[in-house]
C-alpha cells in the first residue's frame, strides 16, 4: 500500500475519472487505459497485476471497469482507496448519461453522434488489439509452451467453434491453477 494523503487521494480520483471517461465500447477497453496510466506513467502496478485485476473484476458481479477500480483503490490505499477508486470510476458515465438523457430526443437520431461513436468503436478496437499484441509478444519471448497454447487454444475455440468467452476464462484458470504453478511462468 501506498503512503497516502490528500495528493495521492486526488491524483487517484482525477486519472481514474479520466480513465472512466474514456472507457468507451466495454469493459475491456479499460485494460489499455490502465496499462497506460498505472503501469507506464505511475508505475503504481504491474503488467501482471493489471491482467489479475481485469481478470477477476470480469469474473465478479458488476460493471468490469468499476470492480478494477475498487481492487486498484483497495490495493493502493485500503477502504478510502477504494471508495475513491469507485466514486471516480461511476461519475463520468453518470454525468454523461445525465446530459444525453436530457437531450435524448436532439442526439437520438443525430448522424453526427452517430459518426462520432462509430469511430470511437473504432478506436476502442485498435487498443484493444495494440494490447493483445503486447501480451502475445511478452508470452513469445517467454519461450514457453504452455501459455502460448493456451492463447492459441482460446482464441480458436472462441473464434471457429463459438465456445462461450467465460467457459473459455474458467478453463484457462483451472488450466492455471494445475499446471502453470512453477515460478517460470511468472
Amino acid at each position: 500500500m501506498i503512503k497516502a494523503d490528500s495528493k495521492f487521494y486526488w491524483k487517484l480520483f482525477k486519472s481514474t475519472f479520466i480513465v472512466s471517461m474514456f472507457t468507451v465500447g466495454g469493459g475491456y477497453v479499460i485494460i489499455p487505459l490502465l496499462k497506460a496510466k498505472y503501469v507506464d506513467e505511475y508505475h503504481w502496478i504491474s503488467d501482471e497485476e493489471t491482467l489479475n485485476m481485469v481478470a477477476i473484476a470480469q469474473s465478479t458481479p458488476g460493471i468490469m471497469a468499476v470492480n478494477t477500480a475498487i481492487m486498484l483503490g483497495y490495493r493502493m490505499a485500503g477502504v478510502a482507496g477504494a471508495l475513491t477508486g469507485m466514486l471516480a470510476t461511476v461519475l463520468p458515465p453518470l454525468i454523461i448519461i445525465t446530459i444525453v438523457a436530457t437531450f435524448y430526443d436532439l442526439v437520438a437520431d443525430n448522424e453526427y453522434v452517430k459518426l462520432d461513436l462509430k469511430g470511437m468503436q473504432c478506436g476502442a478496437t485498435a487498443l484493444l488489439l495494440n494490447v493483445a499484441i503486447d501480451l502475445l509478444k511478452k508470452q513469445f519471448s517467454k519461450k514457453l509452451i504452455l501459455p502460448i497454447v493456451i492463447i492459441l487454444g482460446t482464441f480458436i475455440a472462441n473464434v471457429f467453434f463459438n465456445v462461450n468467452i467465460m467457459l473459455l476464462v474458467a478453463i484457462d484458470g483451472v488450466i492455471g491453477f494445475f499446471l502453470m504453478r512453477d515460478k517460470k511462468y511468472e
